[in-house]
């Protein structure tokens, strides 16, 4: 899993880090006996053990995407979590059940911890509906465009939805509402610790400063 980032201020810059230096690396100053403009904030990871993320929808890079990132342009791959941690997803050679290798993804839950009798039932609904004929690739193959992991996960979403006098929702409205958002922040984020990794720090002017200030959109 990822470091945890690190936010601070100083001299009117926002500094991320893995941790807090004993100088401020922009100006040069020591933090000793000094107090920083801005105390230390951990920044969310928004990455989850998929397997340790029951009745969820899941989104992870593909096998193909070598660096397993979230750069906004790499092919994604889509499951759906058992109450236990398995992982439903489809795939060309049908339906998969993941005990592993989804320990880095972007988790949506879709069950409310009230919810006990949806709970109950949840293994068994995904069970049967991944058993349905249209998911046996004998009878209708694996379409990248029109018949794929996606299609897989957010028509259970639907059916379990259904259950509950819930209305479905378009592909369009499921991305928008809840899977671009998360995509967009992990992007950030894996950008960020790249940053942070290969040069000690990452700088940028902080929003606090007066525009009348600023002589660019941040230093790196």
């Amino acid at each position: 899993m990822d470091k945890s980032v690190l936010r601070f201020s100083h001299c009117n810059k926002d500094i991320f880090c893995f941790f807090v230096p004993e100088e401020c690396p922009e100006c040069g100053i020591s933090f000793s006996g000094r107090r920083l403009e801005e105390a230390p904030v951990s920044i969310p990871n928004p990455f989850s053990n998929g397997h340790k993320s029951p009745c969820s929808f899941l989104v992870a890079p593909t096998d193909e995407n070598k660096l397993r990132d979230f750069d906004g342009g790499s092919d994604l791959h889509t499951g759906i979590s058992t109450s236990k941690g398995v992982v439903f997803n489809y795939t060309k050679t049908g339906v998969c059940r993941d005990h592993q290798g989804w320990e880095r993804c972007l988790s949506i839950p879709l069950v409310q911890p009230d919810m006990y009798n949806l709970i109950d039932q949840w293994d068994q609904y995904l069970d049967k509906f991944s058993t349905a004929q249209m998911w046996d690739t004998v009878w209708k193959s694996f379409n990248e465009e029109t018949h794929n992991c996606y299609n897989y996960t957010l028509m259970f979403i639907n059916c379990v939805s259904a259950t509950q006098g819930k209305r479905a929702l378009s592909k369009d409205e499921f991305t928008k509402s809840f899977v671009l958002p998360r995509i967009k922040r992990a992007s950030k984020y894996s950008t960020l610790c790249r940053e942070i990794s290969q040069n000690h720090f990452y700088i940028v002017d902080s929003p606090l400063k007066e525009s009348g200030e600023t002589d660019g959109d941040g230093k790196t």
